[in-house]
């Protein structure tokens, strides 16, 4: 039975409260495994005003409404609002999805610092924020965690190399087709990546006709036919955990037709013989309908003989 691994962002104070909690009622409906990642410190969502200058930013937002997503005191959170911390004031609900019997990871500390800082950011910065998230995780779990998901697929040389020496057994840092061991400038980095194969609804809604009635639709027709590896889909607990929990849904219903097992990251990082991983090159790209840039496995890596 080919694999499709639910991998849950969690982005915001709101998502964790509200969405998080309707994730877990609804897999449960469905009998559906997932990986959730946390952000573990403050949530500093208004602070992405910023990014209206940024190309295509605007064009997104206005395609997916983010107001009626997020909710207006999220988007003034760090700047007219404190933001919230929600390690601590939703650790019960953290742990709850634990004891629900879902794998937990680690997102990032703070989710607009780290998307819109990492990829510039010196060692001291990038060791100073993982190991923020890494003590808040196991101040709240009581182990270290073994899963990172970088925020909006934002990492530098410096964060790949963490996630093997804080002892990752595994990562999703990055947007590609297949699992790889990456490679940062001819540096194997050892901990294997699960990047995500498949367009977010986020992605999707707004263009060439498609909406929230129908992009379900156009997501099932991509997973018709499954990769031997099979596919790791990214959703999100302020979207698919609130106003497109209905899409969500039908796309549960639709991956059990096609013969899908809904699973985790560690179970497909399980299933793979890590001696015959390919390496890839991670390489800095785009994807259609988000903005900016973001972390792509790019070409297997093939090193050179020495003679």
């Amino acid at each position: 039975m080919p694999a499709l691994v639910l991998k849950i962002d969690v982005d915001t104070y709101r998502g964790t409260l509200i969405g998080v909690p309707r994730l877990v009622d609804l897999l449960r409906q469905h009998d559906a495994n997932a990986s959730f990642l946390f952000s573990l410190g403050p949530d500093h969502t208004g602070r992405a005003i910023k990014r209206a200058f940024r190309r295509g930013f605007m064009q997104k937002v206005s395609r997916t409404s983010v107001v009626s997503h997020y909710g207006l005191k999220t988007l003034l959170y760090g700047t007219l609002l404190p933001g919230p911390d929600i390690g601590r004031r939703c650790a019960d609900i953290l742990r709850g999805v634990r004891d629900a019997g879902f794998e937990t990871g680690i997102h990032c500390w703070d989710h607009i610092r780290w998307q819109d800082g990492v990829r510039r950011a010196n060692v001291r910065w990038t060791e100073r924020e993982m190991d923020l998230a890494g003590g808040r995780y196991r101040e709240i779990f009581g182990e270290a965690a073994t899963v990172h998901g970088a925020a909006g697929w934002q990492m530098n040389g410096q964060a790949l190399r963490l996630t093997q020496r804080l002892g990752f057994s595994h990562a999703s840092d990055c947007r590609g087709s297949h699992p790889f061991m990456p490679v940062w400038n001819a540096e194997i980095v050892n901990c294997p990546q699960l990047p995500t194969t498949l367009p977010t609804l986020d992605e999707l809604i707004g263009i060439d006709g498609i909406d929230e009635g129908n992009v379900h639709q156009h997501l099932l027709a991509l997973t018709s036919e499954a990769p031997a590896s099979g596919h790791v889909f990214t959703l999100h607990a302020e979207l698919e955990g609130m106003k497109l929990l209905p899409v969500l849904d039908k796309l549960l219903l639709g991956w059990r037709q096609q013969g899908y097992a809904l699973s985790t990251l560690r179970a497909l990082r399980d299933r793979l013989d890590l001696d015959r991983l390919p390496r890839h090159e991670v390489v800095w790209g785009t994807v259609p309908g988000r903005s900016g840039e973001l972390l792509l496995q790019g070409d297997e890596f093939l090193a050179r003989r020495v003679v």
